[in-house]
């Protein structure tokens, strides 16, 4: 288990670019195995997720050509199915939650799937049945082995037809959708994820020769192919990465421009920042910070306090619910965060108890918080990050409080941060990684 010594109470101050989205990365990797030809992308993020899976779908039989760390190109000609059911496999996919994501397109092309019951964070329950329902109404079968913990889904040919998606499930929409491309007919998949990453899937897909209408909404028609060939796609920035990067920013009183973020594709992102009191500018394709030493969150028209909450593209993500509760702390004024997707994802708020932050868990999906507006700092303290964004949470706190902090198990952080302590450390941090 590696860990970071960071040495907090320093100002930031230069230039950082995001990283290529890690949610669009695991979505189009997976779309390589819909074609035997070769499918370029660019702005891969060089994280432990990402590279976890191309190492899986390499050991399934394609090849892959590095370009650079950041771009590659899949070849997916000999795909060997039976890898799927070995020990290898499923010691890899258990540890990857988005290796759910290989069953729709190898269903669409072989006629068949297996995977274990998928990992990822802890972060309470993460049902798949809208991928699996998705599928039965396609036409296929479907056995879970309660002992083994697997997943198997056949089909000898899928159909289209017309569903209703029992949630806006992201990697449901896109499991589904990789499947009804090379289904017979047209498939209208209703209530479905319309985020960005969805939509540069979509785009992918109708590069490679799929047939998409409603790219952007949440009603999708999709008329099915007999085969998809090749394409080059490049990866969005992360917006995950774009929102930690604007609230580390604020706790540490630092001046920072983000570069190239592609602004359109952020959604109410910096709007939502904003009612927290913290100022940013678009410049160009990029985002100012200025240097706050205060910022002040909104009330709402009635005096009410102010509820950041995640909800369904186009609400706010709820993998920047974390960095919102720990950008309040030194605010003025008091917020509720309330995390509806995931019951157990404010769990990591005793550590910022641990470090002076004044917050009220209420219960597992709602937290208050009442800012510190810089009367008090917090203490460096030593913590065990339990999950990605509950991790870059916690360094953020690290960053912005007097003295020194440890984070153990900073492979959680890894798992969706590429090289966070390097870059950091250039623009002004004091992060030390001590590996074990």
């Amino acid at each position: 288990m590696s860990t970071f010594i960071v040495n907090g109470g320093r100002q930031l101050k230069g230039e950082i670019t995001p990283q290529g989205a890690k949610n669009e990365a695991l979505e189009v990797i997976c779309a390589t195995l819909l074609t035997p030809s070769k499918v370029t992308i660019n702005n891969i993020p060089d994280i432990d997720d990402v590279n976890n899976l191309i190492e899986l779908i390499e050991g399934m039989g394609v090849s892959v050509r590095r370009k650079s760390r950041s771009s590659a190109t899949f070849e997916a000609k000999n795909i060997n199915i039976d890898y799927l059911l070995s020990d290898q496999f499923l010691s890899k996919s258990t540890r990857l939650r988005g290796s759910i994501m290989i069953i729709g397109p190898l269903l669409a092309r072989f006629g068949r799937a297996f995977i274990p019951k998928p990992g990822g964070d802890k972060i309470g329950r993460r049902r798949v049945d809208t991928h699996f329902t998705g599928f039965q109404k396609l036409g296929a079968k479907f056995n879970y082995n309660e002992k083994e913990k697997k997943y198997l889904v056949e089909a000898k040919k899928l159909k289209g037809c017309y569903m209703h998606l029992d949630e806006a499930s992201v990697t449901g929409t896109a499991n589904i959708i990789m499947a009804a491309v090379l289904a017979k007919g047209r498939t209208t998949i209703y209530n479905a994820a319309c985020e960005p990453y969805i939509q540069q899937l979509c785009r992918m897909l109708t590069a490679m020769g799929a047939k998409i209408d409603g790219i952007g909404s949440n009603l999708l028609y999709i008329d099915g192919v007999e085969a998809l060939g090749g394409c080059v796609h490049t990866i969005l920035p992360d917006m995950v990465e774009i929102g930690s990067f604007i609230g580390m920013a604020a706790m540490t009183c630092s001046e920072i421009t983000i570069k190239n973020v592609a602004y359109d594709n952020l959604g109410i992102i910096p709007d939502s920042f904003k009612r927290l009191g913290i100022k940013l500018k678009r410049v160009g394709d990029d985002i100012y910070i200025p240097a706050q030493q205060h910022y002040e969150i909104e009330t709402f028209i009635d005096g009410s306090i102010m509820v950041i909450a995640d909800a369904i593209w186009p609400g706010l993500t709820p993998d920047l619910l974390s960095v919102f509760l720990v950008t309040a702390i030194q605010a003025k004024g008091a917020v509720l965060i309330h995390q509806k997707m995931f019951e157990s994802r404010l769990f990591f708020v005793d550590k910022l108890i641990d470090m002076g932050a004044q917050i009220i868990l209420c219960d597992p999906h709602r937290a208050t918080v009442i800012g510190h507006n810089r009367k008090t700092a917090l203490r460096g303290t030593t913590m065990t990050s339990p999950d990605i964004r509950a991790g870059v949470a916690l360094l953020i706190a690290a960053l912005s409080a007097e003295g020194r902090s440890v984070i153990h198990n900073i492979e959680q952080i890894d798992r969706g941060y590429q090289n966070i302590d390097g870059r950091l450390n250039a623009i002004g941090a004091d992060i030390t990684r001590i590996n074990d």
